[in-house]
This record gives C-alpha cells, structure tokens and sequence, in this order.
C-alpha cells in the first residue's frame, strides 16, 4: 500500500487553505431537546428547571445546521463548501472524536460555540481515498469554557465492487454491564430530527441502500456514543464524566440488535464499547470519571 505521506499532497492541496479556518455560533441551552432525548433513549428522567445541570453530550442538540433547503445535497447535507471543505468523496462519516468536560452546562444558559478546523488529512485506503477532517470545538457559559472537544471527519467514496473488506474485529466478551438496544426507523427519525441531521442514510431506506449500499438505515456515530454515556449513567448514576473518547469502527444498522458494554479499566476509568449482531466490534471507547 502506498505511504500515507506520499498521498496526501494531491489530495489535500486543493484544500489548505481550509486549515485553521474558524465559525462561532452562539444558542440557547434549552430543556426541551433534553428532555426530548431522555425519550429516545427510553428514560424517565426528572424535568429540567433553569440552572438545572444538562448530562455530558447534549451540547450536540444545539448549534444544528442552518443551510437553507436550496443549498442541501443530494446526500441530505449542506452541499460542499462553506465552513468545511468541499471534498468531493461522495461518503461523509463523523469518525469519532474526544471531549473533556470540565463544568456542566445547565438549562437556559446562552452557550456560544468556537470551532477550528485542525487538520486536513489525505490517504490511500484499500477502499480508495480518504480524508480526514479535524476539527476543534470549544464550548463556553457565563462561567467559561465547559467542554473541549476534537471531533474527526471522515470523507470516502462509494464501494468498489469487489473490493475486499477490511476484517471486521471481534468485540471483547468480558463486559461487566451491558444493554441491548433495538434501533429502529423512529429511534433514528428522532435523533436525527433532535440534531437537525438531513443526511438520508439515518431515514430514507431506498436512498441508503439504492444509492450508498447499505443493507439497512445507518446508526448514527454520535447516537451510539450517546448510549455508551447512557449506559454509564445508568450503572453510575452519581459520577461525573470528566473526560470521554469514542472511536466508530463498523457501521451499525436498524435490521439488527446491538449491545452497549463496558467495565471499569482502572481507578475511576470505564472501557466501553458496542458490539453488533454478530459480535464483532462497532465503536471503542473510554471514559475518565470523576
């Protein structure tokens, strides 16, 4: 397989000048979407007052995506350009990403959103190209900075007939708690409808498998994660998130069943991960409590 060094540069020259570029969005830390997600997730929790403290990753309900419905794709997404680069690989996937959490944000705050784009990166997969997006979010309260996040972007074109795949990896068997977790057409309607996410492989089956190959809706990366963290707070209820980092190894799809896992790694460290239908591995991720 060629060097990465070697392919990067005529992939990614084009697209240079996208690195380092910044976007500020400023919103409102409203209950409503919370509380909206507790239901998808399937629970009952207490409602949330003004100042009440969010639970870590719901800043992904808000700062959602404002493109105007002449400016979205075929794919569902803002079409090319704009603050992130216009990479022409059709498959545009959030890859995974870390965060650190240092103080909560709470209901009714104005929180105001800092991103960056880090790096753009350029390979050569046996699937052909590929290229990674970094970006970095910082999101701020009155009271300061109160997550930090990297999150990786990853753009790659349509299966090759023929191609071999990648060896799918056999997930650990040693979970110390787990759930399973039945997706289906709602759940994912509704995540994707909580996040503003258009991107048709979440809802629209004949595109997803008509045009994109897919057995099935995909599952979305930042839905799993939010489910690892759920599974923590339900074996956890009284620790703190402090730090959190996910990684999407293999798509997960409506047609089947999939568990979340995890188990202590250390003094105050969880391993988690999901596990597909088969066993084999689909995200890989840890978390630092406090």
């Amino acid at each position: 397989m060629p060097s990465s060094r070697a392919e990067s540069a005529p992939l990614t020259d084009a697209w240079k000048d996208w690195v380092g570029r910044t976007e500020q969005r400023t919103d409102m830390a409203s209950a409503a979407p919370a509380a909206a997600l507790a239901a998808t997730l399937d629970r009952e929790d207490p409602g949330l007052l003004p100042g009440s403290a969010l639970p870590p990753l719901r800043h992904w309900l808000h700062f959602t995506p404002r493109a105007r419905q002449s400016e979205i794709g075929q794919d569902g997404h803002e079409k090319r350009g704009g603050f992130l680069p216009p990479v022409p690989l059709p498959r545009r996937m959030w890859a995974g990403g870390s965060l650190q959490f240092d103080h909560p944000l709470r209901v009714d705050d104005e929180i105001t959103r800092a991103s960056r784009i880090v790096s753009i990166e350029g390979r050569q997969g046996r699937s052909g190209e590929l290229v990674f997006v970094k970006l970095l979010h910082r999101i701020a309260s009155a009271e300061g900075t109160a997550v930090t996040e990297e999150q990786d972007i990853v753009y790659r074109g349509m299966p090759v007939p023929g191609a071999p795949e990648p060896a799918p990896l056999a997930a650990p068997a040693d979970e110390a708690f787990s759930r399973e977790i039945r997706p289906d057409p709602v759940m994912l309607f509704r995540y994707s409808a909580l996040t503003f996410n258009g991107h048709r492989i979440h809802y629209d089956r004949d595109y997803v498998m008509r045009v994109e190959g897919y057995p099935g809706l995909v599952v979305h990366g930042p839905l799993i994660a939010t489910l690892l963290l759920d599974l923590v707070d339900r074996e956890r209820p009284d620790a703190r998130v402090h730090r959190f980092k996910f990684k999407a190894v293999r798509p997960l799809f409506d047609i089947h069943p999939f568990t979340v896992c995890g188990r202590s790694d250390g003094e105050g460290r969880l391993a988690l991960w999901a596990r597909d239908h088969q066993g084999y591995l689909a995200m890989q991720a840890e978390a630092e409590l406090l």
